[in-house]
């Protein structure tokens, strides 16, 4: 059974940022992805990256905003977002299938998911 621990959520002003971090408590470098949950609505993809870090994948509405990186040293996928906005408030999980070596967008496609982050984001 793989753990992934998340840290780094908070509460932020608009124009803010914020790094979150997912580390497997596995050392192995998984495809992992990155999803969040707004309140009343459904689970939605923000971003992944594929094991070796080549290849990254954004949602529509945090490209150019979030990015997506891993330190494979540290076993650690992070995700750096900067000019937060109100509609980024949500649980932000992160996720990883030990089959996955390409990034991937659909939830489906990983087994193992963290508990969850809370960013909140003030207008």
């Amino acid at each position: 059974q793989v753990q992934l621990v998340e840290s780094g959520g908070g509460l932020v002003q608009a124009g803010g940022s914020l790094r979150l971090s997912c580390a497997p408590s596995t050392v192995r470098n998984y495809a992992m992805g990155w999803f969040r949950q707004a309140l009343n609505k459904e689970r939605e993809f923000v971003a992944a990256i594929s094991w070796s870090g080549d290849t990254t994948l954004y949602a529509d509405s945090v490209k150019g905003r979030f990015t997506i990186s891993r330190a494979n040293a540290k076993n650690t996928v992070y995700l750096q977002m900067n000019d937060l906005k109100s509609e980024d408030t949500a649980v932000y999980y992160c996720a990883a299938d030990p089959s996955l070596v390409v990034a991937a967008r659909g939830p489906g496609e990983y087994e193992y998911w963290g508990q969850g982050t809370q960013v909140a984001v003030s207008s």
